[in-house]
């Protein structure tokens, strides 16, 4: 039987294009990191598996690929009794890198500055099911701060994810915003318990996906009693959504401080988000963000402000985050403040990709070094050489095909330009060089030609 070349399902092949376009989505998320002030780490693909479980929530617990023990540790654990799955496995590969970076803190505090700005661009794993832009590996775009609270934590951060997104050419996303204590302090006045505090946060975080009487149902089969889901809509349905007619911002804000009067929780959060907007108001996030109740993302380490990255074309999240003061605390004797960003750079480039934001693309290469014959093929390389000594990106055609044929491969690869030292050439020690687009030529004496060619290049 033939073996199949398919990668795993949730897995994925890159061809050269596909390269070329995440390289470029990945040097603007480099390029504005770095102009926020992050500093780049990593972090190994497997951690512990007591590193990894317990930070995530019992669903997230299930999507961790687990890592089998190995000899003598296995063949115990198989023998046992009662076979548990942490008796078979001691690591798994990581599932975000916002857990690893709470270990490194604990690990390397005292080598750390006071306040800790860092972004890790690296992939992921999750035993997932495959879908639309939802993979098994995939590549996340993380920017966290640990050490401080203060809401221009957050204002910095969402101000970075929305340097990228403009830069990239998003135009319709918006940056959902909530804070776990107002989502708290509506349970509260809605007495639904803490017990049932978990399943209320998931039904009403769906309500893109499955509407208003899709979120009912689901708070009503999960055991919220009929009574505290009316009170609960109630309060909900007095927002507005964002991205249609009537949002505001102040509105949604006015409407919690009448609902959560009486929680000093709620009011303190409500007077989080107030300083998060003023502060982010001069910024480039201030036209993006949009406060959102519903908002509650499933991450159980939030204890502030969360985030979430949406677009109209796109189902789901773009990118997710917010503040989690309790999470680094679960590696030390104490807790530290912390918040951060993970965009969805896998889902944002399929949303590009089917939006045609990729039609400027050009060649990894600047110019194609033809090959006449075995009698100029050192005179071409020794060129080649040269050009790449100055900066210019080469590629040699290998093989003595006619001039046509090497430059339909030139264009198959978007290369500009091409090189031309067949015998004429070299007899005159000169050197041409054509533009595939507009057909143009141009000789060099050899001598010269290398700093010619990159002149002529850099002119376009």
């Amino acid at each position: 039987m033939a073996i199949s070349t398919k990668p795993a399902s949730g897995f994925r092949d890159f061809l050269p294009t596909e390269m070329r376009r995440r390289k470029r989505v990945f040097d603007v998320i480099e390029r504005v990191y770095n102009a926020f002030g992050f500093e780049r780490i990593d972090t190994p693909c497997v951690e512990r598996l007591d590193t990894l479980l317990g930070k995530y929530g019992e669903e997230g617990d299930q999507l961790i690929f687990k890592i089998l023990q190995r000899g003598d540790k296995l063949e115990r654990a198989l023998q046992g009794e009662q076979v548990r799955d942490i008796d078979l496995a001691d690591a798994g590969l990581r599932y975000d890198l916002t857990v690893p970076l709470a270990r490194v803190y604990a690990q390397y505090r005292n080598d750390l500055p006071r306040y800790f700005k860092r972004y890790q661009i690296a992939p992921v794993w999750r035993a997932d099911r495959p879908q639309r832009g939802r993979f098994r590996e995939f590549y996340q775009c993380d920017v966290d701060v640990v050490g401080s609270s203060s809401m221009a934590v957050e204002a910095e951060v969402t101000a970075a994810l929305a340097t990228i997104l403009k830069e990239l050419g998003f135009l319709d996303v918006r940056i959902h915003v909530n804070h776990r204590r107002v989502l708290q302090a509506l349970m509260q006045v809605s007495q639904i318990s803490d017990a049932k505090e978990a399943d209320a946060l998931i039904a009403i975080d769906k309500l893109d996906k499955i509407g208003r009487d899709g979120v009912v149902n689901e708070l009503k089969s999960r055991g919220i009693a009929d009574d505290s889901v009316a009170t609960l809509m109630g309060i909900l349905d007095g927002f507005v959504a964002p991205g249609t007619d009537g949002f505001s911002n102040e509105a949604v804000l006015a409407h919690l401080e009448g609902a959560l009067a009486s929680s000093d929780q709620g009011l303190s959060a409500i007077a989080d988000l107030r300083s998060l907007l003023s502060f982010a108001s001069g910024g480039p996030a201030a036209s993006l963000l949009c406060l959102d109740p519903y908002l509650a993302r499933g991450l159980s380490y939030y204890t502030g402000p969360i985030f979430e990255v949406r677009s109209d074309a796109f189902p789901g999240s773009l990118g997710g985050g917010g503040r989690y003061d309790g999470l680094i605390g679960m590696f030390m004797k104490e807790d530290v403040p912390a918040c951060g960003f993970s965009l969805g750079v896998e889902r944002l480039l399929v949303l590009m990709e089917e939006s045609g934001m990729f039609t400027d693309e050009v060649s990894d290469v600047d110019v194609l070094v033809t090959l006449w014959g075995a009698e100029t093929t050192a005179a071409s390389l020794a060129l080649a050489h040269e050009l790449r000594a100055k900066g210019v990106r080469v590629d040699v055609y290998p093989d003595h095909d006619k001039y046509g044929k090497q430059f339909k491969y030139a264009d198959s690869r978007r290369i500009p330009y091409v090189v031309l030292m067949g015998p004429d050439e070299v007899s005159a020690q000169t050197v041409t060089l054509k533009h595939l687009g507009t057909g143009q030529q141009q000789s060099f004496p050899r001598s010269d030609a290398a700093a010619a060619i990159v002149a002529a290049i850099s002119k376009g």
